[in-house]
């Protein structure tokens, strides 16, 4: 594939894989049609793993042999579809063969059977019975039920049929009817001559659905089912949908919404703008997709498309041209002229790549056969009652446009459409339909708000200290409607000044350790300073500027928080990533992550020192057989193979017989060697290392010769698994060694380098990276914090908590060393993870606060320490305090690492007990902890109260 599998969508081809290899088998020995039913969320990349299913089948890998006589039958209720997935394999299998894909015309499409090594694309509308292709003619010796039918006659095992979207138009009545038309690939068809396929392999968004299809059939059902939450991960789809409505009246409020609608996608443009400009990516170009009522023979469109063009130009500030504003009207392919602007037809499914596209004006033909993950905001002016059909239309735009997670800036992780016309319970019948429609447990978090009262808040590091209210943008902030000037880049940015080109200049900042108002208000201030050189940040300052609050002239503390970011993200502190289960074998993972070390130019030899290793251990494997004399009798083996015949009776008995009688020796040929020459190749990880071995040691033997050294080093069971163990080794060596190094890369190679290492362990170690900007839930009844390190545009946030937690907090805020804390959200992406055990398996653990602090007695550097309050109640206390514990063991460098309880000083007064296990002497002991009641009896003996100081 030309595309790099998600884990999940590794993992699920690998359980296609090996439920194909079964199923197959299954029908070679009992006659008895198989089922797989593939079921994954929206978004999840079903056809892209059915492509890689494909291109595996064709080419064999380490564990199954090659395919390449198979036979596929797509079949799908729309032609638009058909077209995507024949794309898609088309452009992103580049082990298949263009011309290898033949979509069956009703035209011209005749014949006695399918061909073999082709994959042909079918939908339901031309297996009508009014269809040409059901009826024999002049032009036409067989209907396709008939060429179907020959084909499973004739090749049955290697012959494949796949039911795309399997859950489309399947429901109600029409899903208990044995003769609908992808029933009778199911179930048969006496009337058409047609039997079940012997192999399906049902494609769907919904298990429930494709299992009420095959209902009733006499088939073998295996599943395959990628989860909600393992897509979610991936970072492949947006994390939230927000839906907008205005529960106010008005007559005009649908161009209130659009209004408020074009402010979103404009901050969206600027945020996009902004990332891509600070991590070198190519611009993403969000579109605005504005969905407009039908029209009548009158007009195009009942929604005034001058007014709504007019209205966006007027509130971006910005005049479009020719090609930047499309429709896609099915009523007509021709140029349209809106608000003076000519705006051309555009197809569907060029939108996406045409990354001039801005605004797209549709109506209802962008449903299916439409992907465009670019699609950032949507204004929809369609009526209440269009509520499966807007969900329809959602569920097609929540893939991510750079297909991962962004960490710096959250709002980007967002899709946003707004419904002028729906109330809450319209709103709410949008997300039932889009769960329904689009497969229950949707991988991404679906939430209506009133335009007027919001439901989520953005924070950040940087709150607007200007704020330029014509652009809607901060003071400083890049606009993708800008002209910016090329030689400002990678400059450094510190509480909103832009720090000098020039080597020698150093910026002093005046900074306010301690606020002290003396008795005639005025203000005197114990002051030190920052030094900032070009692109560094000293870290021996406390972080804390001054401003003069307008009340009592107090002095206001405000908080360097990018600064703050900036250290935490360069001091290599630990957060794990927790799987189920382990995606590549630690082989591949070498092979990755040395291709990452090249590719950032970490360690350029990095791939050549693995190639070299593995190609020395084959080479010492062969002389040590030589040595030993085994070679030559274990060449004339892999040079012989055996043919053996199994023979039945008439009722398909086996006849027992002498084997010799029934078996004969061949001696391979070249193409044979070349066959199980590939086949070693796969087992190695198909990244030439034989290739580089055969180069290596040309010239002192026979090409053969050197092609059956790999073939006996890959079918040694031995060899296979010390070559694991050096993977393993070396990965895990390579991955401690420049871990620390990877922050210092760009986001991208950071992703990949974190996929990499998720993929090769189920409990991986990661840097821990705060972002920017981070999009919330606001808390109906939290209280305002403006220490905490995250902050709205006014200086604070709203976060509720219980009171362990706000007692504990408390005694954080009275501390002299204190700076600011976080709130450790279990679900963000961001957050820092901590692994422990429980019940035999490895769970996630998210401290609910990281407080930062300064150390006194080391120039004030920073301290990052972990808090857990934790009910005592709880079953997992054990084994959350072993993996705390464990945490502590790994990362010295972090500061308190704590499990807290509620408890009672000596005066009786209600206190916070802590178990800090960055103390060798805590941690210890509760490792060896084996029950409740001791951790219980350590909160007692080593339980401290924390003092006002530190």
């Amino acid at each position: 594939m030309k595309v790099n599998l998600f884990s999940f969508q590794q993992k699920a081809l690998n359980n296609l894989r090996m439920n194909v290899e079964e199923a197959m088998g299954s029908y070679q020995r009992t006659r008895t049609p198989q089922v797989i039913s593939f079921t994954a969320p929206t978004g999840a990349g079903k056809t892209i793993i059915m492509a890689a299913l494909i291109e595996d089948i064709y080419c064999g890998s380490g564990i199954y042999p090659e395919q390449p006589e198979a036979i596929f039958v797509w079949l799908s209720d729309s032609p638009e579809l058909n077209e995507q997935s024949k794309v898609k394999i088309d452009l992103k299998a580049d082990k298949i063969t263009l011309g290898k894909t033949v979509t069956i015309s009703d035209e011209d499409f005749d014949s006695e059977v399918l061909e073999d090594g082709h994959i042909y694309f079918l939908n339901t509308q031309k297996l009508s019975r009014s269809s040409n292709l059901t009826k024999r003619s002049d032009k036409r010796q067989y209907t396709i039920w008939e060429t179907l039918q020959n084909t499973v006659n004739k090749k049955t095992n290697h012959l494949y049929f796949i039911i795309d979207e399997a859950h489309r138009g399947m429901q109600g009545v029409e899903a208990g009817k044995a003769t609908t038309i992808m029933q009778k690939f199911l179930k048969g068809s006496e009337s058409d001559g047609l039997n079940p396929m012997p192999l399906v392999i049902g494609m769907s968004a919904t298990t429930e659905r494709f299992n009420n299809l095959v209902k009733g059939t006499t088939s073998t059902i295996h599943n395959v089912v990628v989860t909600a939450d393992e897509v979610r991960a991936s970072g492949l789809l947006k994390d939230r949908i927000i839906i907008s409505y205005s529960e106010e009246s008005s007559v005009s409020k649908d161009m209130a919404v659009f209004q408020a609608a074009t402010d979103d996608w404009k901050i969206k443009c600027d945020h996009w703008y902004q990332y891509c400009y600070e991590q070198h990516y190519a611009q993403v170009n969000p579109i605005f997709v504005v969905q407009v009522e039908n029209g009548n023979s009158e007009c195009i469109s009942k929604t005034d498309l001058d007014t709504c063009l007019k209205n966006i130009q007027e509130r971006t500030g910005i005049k479009f041209t020719i090609g930047e504003v499309v429709h896609t009207f099915g009523q007509t392919e021709s140029s349209l002229t809106i608000a003076g602007l000519e705006v051309p037809f555009m197809e569907p499914s060029r939108i996406s790549d045409d990354k001039k596209i801005r605004v797209v004006f549709f109506k209802e033909n962008l449903s299916t056969g439409w992907d465009c993950p670019r699609a950032e905001t949507m204004m929809s002016f369609r009526p209440a009652k269009d509520s499966t059909y807007i969900a329809q239309l959602l569920g097609r735009m929540i893939r991510t446009p750079m297909q991962m997670h962004i960490q710096v800036d959250d709002i980007l992780n967002d899709v946003h459409l707004y419904l002028p016309y729906f109330d809450i319970e319209s709103v709410n019948k949008v997300i039932e339909d889009l769960q329904a429609t689009e497969g229950g447990d949707i991988p991404t978090d679906i939430s209506g708000e009133d335009i007027n009262n919001r439901t989520f808040e953005t924070l950040t590091v940087r709150p607007k200290s200007g704020y330029d209210k014509k652009n809607k943008i901060p003071d400083g902030q890049l606009s993708i409607f800008d002209n910016v000037n090329d030689s400002v880049t990678n400059k450094e940015h510190l509480t909103g000044t832009l720090i000098s080109d020039e080597s020698e200049e150093q910026s002093h900042i005046e900074v306010t350790r301690k606020k002290i108002v003396d008795d005639k208000n005025k203000s005197n201030y114990e002051t030190t300073q920052i030094v900032t050189q070009e692109k560094t940040l000293v870290t021996h300052n406390d972080f804390l500027s001054s401003e003069k609050s307008s009340e009592n002239n107090e002095v206001e503390l405000v908080l360097d928080r990018e600064a703050i970011v900036k250290i935490i993200n360069e001091a290599g502190l630990l957060t794990y990533n927790v799987r189920d289960v382990r995606i590549n074998d630690y082989l591949k993972s070498l092979y990755s992550m040395g291709r990452l070390l090249v590719q950032s130019g970490l360690d350029e030899k990095a791939t050549e020192n693995i190639q070299k290793d593995i190609v020395n251990m084959i080479r010492s494997y062969i002389d040590k057989l030589h040595e030993l004399g085994e070679y030559n009798s274990l060449v004339e083996d892999a040079k012989e193979f055996k043919l053996g015949t199994q023979v039945f009776d008439a009722f398909g008995e086996t006849v027992e017989f002498e084997s010799d009688l029934f078996s004969s020796s061949f001696v391979s040929t070249d193409i044979d060697i070349d066959r199980q020459y590939r086949i070693a190749e796969a087992r190695l990880g198909n990244e030439g290392i034989g290739n580089i071995y055969l180069n290596t040691f040309f010239g002192t033997d026979h090409i053969n010769n050197l092609k059956i050294d790999i073939i006996l080093f890959s079918t040694d069971s031995d060899c296979i698994a010390k070559l694991n163990v050096y993977a393993k080794e070396t990965f895990h060596e390579l991955n401690d060694m420049w871990r620390r190094h990877i922050p210092k890369l760009n986001e991208k190679l950071r992703k990949q380098y974190e996929r990499i290492v998720s993929d090769g362990d189920i409990v991986s170690k990661h840097n821990f990276r705060l972002p920017e900007i981070i999009t919330v839930s606001l808390n109906e009844g939290g209280k305002k914090y403006n220490n905490h390190l995250f902050v709205n545009d006014n200086g604070f946030t709203t976060i509720k908590l219980n009171s362990w937690e706000e007692g504990v907090l408390r005694e954080e805020f009275e501390k002299d060393d204190f700076i600011c804390w976080i709130r450790n959200s279990p679900r963000a992406s961001w957050a820092l993870c901590i692994p422990y055990e429980l019940n035999g398996k490895k769970r996630p653990m998210y401290p609910d606060f990281i407080i930062v602090r300064k150390d006194e007695n080391f120039d004030n550097e920073l301290i990052i320490d972990l808090l857990e309050p934790h009910n005592p109640e709880y079953k997992d206390n054990l084994p959350k305090a072993k993996g705390l514990a464990e945490y502590a063991r790994q990362n010295p460098g972090v500061g308190r690492i704590e499990l807290i309880r509620e408890g009672k000083d000596a005066t009786g007064v209600k206190r916070f007990r802590r178990l800090d296990m960055s103390k060798m002497g805590i941690r210890d002991k509760v490792i060896q902890a084996q029950t409740d009641e001791e951790l219980m009896h350590l909160f007692e003996t080593d339980g401290m109260y924390e003092s006002s100081k530190k």
